[in-house]
């Protein structure tokens, strides 16, 4: 039996999506150490662990249904020119990967895949606490408090 098509769609756009994140975090990761900060840099790279067992996740269940883990369609990395924009840029990745799992989850629900569904749920949990600290660091860089 070959799998369903948009549900296959929705797991590599996941899969892509959360591709991207590590390696924009990592970059930036990177790029922020050699600003000498340090604290972030380390800070930054327990969120690219996190993005990496996103992905090792999605992988597997692509794994379980029969479908190729394709993850080709990752777009340009964008650091941003210093840490507040850094922060917007990914505030929107992860509005965008809040979008993708909300998607996800709903198709899920209407195919009625319920481990797929909570799959995508586990992870919009985490993207929207990303979200929320990514949030609370514009809030705190915006009202002058070091973040």
């Amino acid at each position: 039996m070959q799998p369903d098509p948009r549900l296959s769609g929705h797991l590599t756009r996941a899969l892509s999506h959360e591709l991207a994140a590590v390696q924009q975090y990592l970059m930036q990761a990177k790029l922020v150490g050699l600003w000498g900060m340090a604290e972030m840099s380390t800070q930054i790279c327990k969120d690219v662990q996190e993005e990496l067992i996103h992905a090792e996740r999605l992988m597997e269940r692509m794994l379980v249904l029969g479908i190729p883990s394709n993850a080709t369609q990752l777009p340009p990395v964008r650091t941003g020119r210093s840490v507040e924009e850094m922060w917007q840029v990914n505030r929107l990745l992860e509005i965008e990967a809040v979008r993708l799992y909300e998607e996800g989850s709903h198709y899920c629900s209407r195919i009625r895949d319920s481990e797929t569904q909570a799959l995508f749920d586990d992870i919009l949990k985490e993207e929207m606490g990303h979200l929320g600290e990514i949030e609370r660091l514009l809030s705190a860089q915006h009202k002058g408090v070091k973040s």
